[in-house]
């Protein structure tokens, strides 16, 4: 399983910059960039929702599940 962050495009949508949304957020720019690149490994719950805030989304505008094409399919009981 994937999760895709689809915060530059919520940004574009938004028109918001980079340094200007990690102001509003409230974390750097260093640690949003990260973010937005998909290399971190976790995002905290008070930056989702700070993020969703700012950019007037839900977290599935940011946030997507894509499955693996080649992973077996869950049995049923």
């Amino acid at each position: 399983m994937t999760i895709r962050i689809n915060l530059d495009i919520m940004m574009a949508k938004r028109k918001m910059r980079l340094k200007t949304l990690a102001k509003e957020v409230g974390i750097t720019e260093a640690n949003l960039s990260v973010l937005k690149n998909a290399k971190a490994k976790a995002v905290r719950l008070s930056t989702l929702d700070k993020l969703c805030e700012v950019l007037e989304c839900q977290p599935g505008d940011i946030l997507e599940f894509e499955p693996n094409d080649h992973s077996a399919p869950v049995a049923k009981e």
